[in-house]
């Protein structure tokens, strides 16, 4: 059986070929067109959403003093309670 030889766009040294040059040129300037419309779109909505956010008041939002705790929950038959909990060994 006899190998088939490699094609391949790029060189041994994974340069671009003259060939590969020439069937991208046509697309380099829609590509690069693209690229800046994408750009602005993602640059533009980070700029919104920062403007939009530094608009936030709140001033009118009261700040506790003292972080509420949760209420406390009675132990359930399910769990033991810790004074009945026994390590190994001793009882």
């Amino acid at each position: 059986m006899g190998i088939l030889p490699r094609s391949s766009y790029y060189t041994r040294d994974n340069r671009q070929t003259a060939a590969l040059i020439r069937a991208r040129q046509p697309y380099l300037v829609k590509n690069i067109f693209t690229g800046i419309a994408l750009s602005t779109f993602v640059i533009s909505v980070y700029a919104f959403t920062i403007k939009a956010v530094a608009q936030d008041d709140f001033s009118d939002v009261q700040i506790p003093n003292v972080p509420e705790q949760p209420p406390h929950t009675p132990h359930t038959g399910a769990a033991r309670a810790p004074e009945q909990v026994s390590v190994r060994g001793t009882k």
